[in-house]
């Protein structure tokens, strides 16, 4: 009786997990410029569909087309915004994200899509010397808003200086009005000489983390499973190292 109690389960379960999506369904997908995980091909702040690429935009299209599920993409601008859209509309999804236990429960989740390690960076003539992250709180730290980072830094007693356009770290690091800018690795040496900088170097490495896409709540159960199922046969097939070597 329990060995077909137990089969039973099995077989709903397996069920679950390769249920159809209807045929109609179509997601919004939004990202924004976070280079080299999503960036407008032509550099601004809007692009649609082929207009935007990186190894997130890539990994995530491949995912969508093995899913067989409908998409529109579109990079636009603050990374609030579309966040704030992904979180209250049903249908609509944000990448790339880092999956902190604050933002868990708001979110169904597919990942993760890649790392991305956290480092407080400095000018490469910085004679600073930092063993923790606590010995930065006495120096101005630059960080990007609505940023998981930046939500981090702020929930550990610092007051970092905030901006609307990540790239304004590297500028204002350069000029010295930061000492430190908190960044993703590689993110913010590819931002930095985005706008001419760089020669910049980590001061200090204080967190890895994976970037993932983040669905609305509402996303229906077997579209999630779909996607990851999908993710998880590209990553085993080495599709995902690939995407990340031809950009890295």
């Amino acid at each position: 009786m329990l060995k077909r109690l137990l089969l039973a389960c099995s077989l709903l379960l397996a069920g679950a997990a390769h249920a159809d999506v209807d045929p109609d369904y179509s997601m919004v997908l939004l990202t924004e410029n976070f280079p080299p995980y999503n960036m407008a091909i032509n550099g601004k702040n809007f692009a649609q569909e082929d207009n935007i690429d990186g190894i997130a935009v890539d990994i995530v299209r491949e995912m969508f087309k093995r899913a067989g599920i409908k998409y529109s993409m579109t990079l636009r601008f603050p990374w609030d915004r579309i966040y704030k859209l992904a979180l209250e509309k049903p249908g609509y999804g944000v990448f790339s994200t880092a999956r902190l236990p604050e933002r868990e429960s708001a979110f169904k989740w597919v990942g993760p899509i890649g790392p991305d390690d956290w480092v407080l960076l400095a000018r490469g003539d910085s004679t600073i010397a930092l063993k923790t992250l606590d010995e930065a709180k006495r120096y101005k730290i630059g960080a990007y808003k609505g940023d998981a980072m930046a939500e981090y830094l702020k929930q550990h007693g610092f007051e970092p200086q905030l901006v609307l356009r990540d790239q304004e770290n590297a500028t204002k690091l350069q000029s010295g009005e930061i000492d430190f800018w908190a960044s993703g690795d590689p993110a913010g040496r590819y931002l930095a000489k985005q706008v001419g900088v760089s020669g910049l170097k980590t001061a200090l490495r204080f967190n890895s983390d994976q970037l993932f896409l983040a669905l609305n709540k509402e996303t229906p159960d077997e579209v999630v499973q779909k996607l990851q199922a999908a993710l998880d046969k590209m990553r085993a097939e080495g599709y995902v190292d690939e995407v990340l070597k031809s950009y890295l």
